[in-house]
């Protein structure tokens, strides 16, 4: 990939990125405060745990595309994030600014290929359909978690039962 391939590829990936990151937002505020330690299953995350991996995950891939390299430990988390108004809170504070240091870092650096635990060897850009992936993933399951904990469901991709299409007027 050269230089100017990647940087291509990160600007034409980060509007949808940041799309996500609004739908996603809206899926964490549909989380029923007095249900948050809701899991369907002993083997299942709660639904906050779910929340902060899809959250901390998102920060985690940034900051490895940032330094060129994937960290094996998480994302610290941070006190005040016990809530999905804490995490949301710290969701805002945190990406935007990761965003601008990813748009920042060199063309040729976001072209090099990065050590992805030795499963994997590719341009760095490439990682942030690995971060987009991941995240919908994730977010698919905690959306499925929302009714069964007495939550509605928002419109991800279209209308829901809770919150049908609308056409725009």
């Amino acid at each position: 990939m050269t230089p100017e391939q990647a940087r291509f590829l990160l600007e034409t990936q980060l509007p949808g990125i940041e799309q996500e990151w609004e739908t996603t937002k809206k899926v964490l505020l549909a989380i029923p405060d007095k249900n948050q330690d809701y899991r369907p299953d002993p083997k299942s995350k709660t639904a906050l745990e779910l929340a902060w991996h899809i959250v901390s995950t998102e920060v985690w891939f940034l900051d490895g595309l940032i330094k060129g390299e994937f960290a094996m430990e998480e994302t610290a988390r941070p006190e005040n994030t016990e809530t999905v108004a804490g995490m949301i809170a710290f969701y805002e504070n945190t990406v935007p600014a990761l965003v601008e240091k990813l748009k920042a870092v060199p063309d040729g650096k976001l072209a090099e290929d990065v050590n992805f635990f030795g499963l994997l060897s590719q341009p760095a850009v490439t990682y942030l359909m690995f971060l987009i992936v991941h995240s919908v993933h994730h977010r698919g399951q905690l959306s499925a978690y929302l009714r069964a904990m007495g939550g509605k469901v928002p419109s991800i991709y279209g209308g829901s039962a809770d919150e049908p299409f609308e056409m725009p007027s």
